[in-house]
């Protein structure tokens, strides 16, 4: 296989350890692997780099990818998260395997558009014969590194629950699937493109029964665990109530803190919650857009980042944010903590670095997530030359001025994004698709 290099590139954010920056220098990719780092390299594939910044792929922590299909839906547009749920849940009902794939490949050839190299999903509905196979071969027709979780949902209206009689499953199907897909995709190993988690949707559309059994069985099979946790005032209250405890401590008790652990929004998490996640390596996904969009609140990032809690960030579903590109949701990380604790709250540099490393460190991707010697060579190239860098003194401050697209993309040393178009998919055939969709569910 034939060497590529990176060659001159202006400005490279490395995200390694000492959060080196270097100037002029050159990459090689050998095998999937940064395989070199320095002036001068030659005998590979050039990819020039001069007027650009280079940085790790930024990763996705938290995504609902079938919500792609559920964009700006009228009646949701203005709801909190209870009510929103409720009016879309009718909804999802109706979608099958053909709704899953194409969503899925939608929303991941946004992320990846935005420089996204590895993206979770959290996927806890199955109508209609859907499967979390239908994600899989979405993600490795698009080329990106997939950590897919099978979510679930197991209680209905009639139980008390949110969600439709006809979305929730039996908790002994749940956990019989869960076994078929770690067993069918999950692969371990370093460089892997597929890791499956497990991921009951939330305290509130599951037993206390599944939470802990699904805890059991990750363990069990090696695999992380996800879930909702702790997102707004209402999910504090649900807690309170019917668990007597707060969220946290809900987490804890069934096992669910850990570094195979991480849970999504976490706004409301208090002083206590946040040590014991920095104690025990529980990661948090942190979704920022979906947040104000659903009116959730800001969550406490600088106080979990200053406490060592491994924060990352998720665009969430499109029906709740309603984009899906990573740049944006880093930029908002950064102005959310600098509206609620000052300017110097959270620089463009520490931002990013929770886009890439730090989402890495939260997926348990050691491999991932920087640009050094022996990490796998997923690389975003941004060019500054564009208007919207224009005049900036600082090129690595991408989040204060700069493009909110990659000009080209590498996942395991492969390119996906050339000159800021995609390569593995018809974006305008699958536009057209999803858009069909889309009118015969609103119909």
């Amino acid at each position: 296989m034939t060497d590529i290099i990176i060659k001159s590139a202006s400005h490279i954010l490395t995200m390694d350890d000492a959060g080196t920056e270097l100037a002029g220098v050159d990459i090689r990719i050998r095998g999937g692997v940064i395989a070199e780092i320095g002036h001068g390299l030659e005998g590979g594939e050039l990819h020039h780099a001069e007027g650009c910044l280079v940085t790790p792929g930024l990763v996705n922590t938290h995504h609902h990818l079938y919500q792609s299909l559920t964009r700006a839906v009228p009646a949701a547009q203005d709801a909190l998260l209870f009510g929103w749920l409720q009016t879309l849940y009718p909804i999802w009902s109706r979608f099958g395997p053909e709704e899953m794939f194409v969503s899925a490949q939608t929303g991941l050839a946004e992320l990846a558009l935005s420089g996204c190299t590895l993206s979770s999903d959290h996927l806890y509905l199955y109508p209609n014969g859907a499967r979390l196979d239908d994600t899989i071969a979405a993600a490795a027709e698009i080329g990106m590194r997939f950590h897919p979780t099978r979510g679930a949902m197991s209680i209905g209206e009639s139980d008390g629950g949110l969600p439709p009689d006809s979305l929730v499953e039996r908790e002994s199907a749940i956990l019989e699937d869960c076994i078929r897909v770690v067993d069918a995709f999950h692969d371990p190993a370093e460089g892997s493109m597929c890791r499956v988690g497990i991921a009951p949707c939330s305290p509130f559309s599951v037993s206390r029964e599944l939470m802990r059994d699904a805890a059991l069985l990750a363990r069990d099979k090696g695999v992380m665990l996800h879930t909702h946790l702790a997102e707004n005032d209402e999910d504090i209250a649900y807690s309170l109530e019917k668990f007597g405890c707060r969220p946290g401590q809900y987490a804890e008790d069934l096992g669910w803190t850990g570094d195979d652990v991480w849970h999504a929004h976490c706004v409301k998490l208090d002083g206590q919650e946040i040590d014991l996640f920095a104690k025990t390596g529980t990661g948090v996904a942190h979704c920022p857009c979906s947040n104000c969009r659903l009116g959730s609140g800001i969550a406490p990032v600088r106080k979990m980042r200053d406490a060592g809690v491994k924060v990352g960030l998720g665009v969430d579903g499109s029906a709740s944010n309603d984009s899906g590109n990573l740049v944006a949701e880093a930029r908002q990380a950064m102005l959310l903590q600098r509206v609620s604790q000052g300017a110097d709250a959270m620089s463009a540099r520490e931002a990013l670095r929770i886009a890439t490393r730090g989402g890495a460190e939260v997926l348990g991707r050691p491999d991932c997530g920087q640009i050094a010697v022996g990490k796998r060579a997923d690389i975003a190239i941004w060019d500054m030359s564009g208007i919207e860098a224009a005049g900036s003194w600082d090129m690595a401050a991408i989040l204060l001025a700069g493009p909110m697209k990659t000009r080209d993309l590498f996942v395991e040393g492969r390119k996906i994004v050339s000159k800021g178009t995609l390569l593995s998919v018809d974006l305008p055939v699958l536009i057209e698709k999803q858009r069909k969709l889309a009118l015969a569910l609103a119909m």
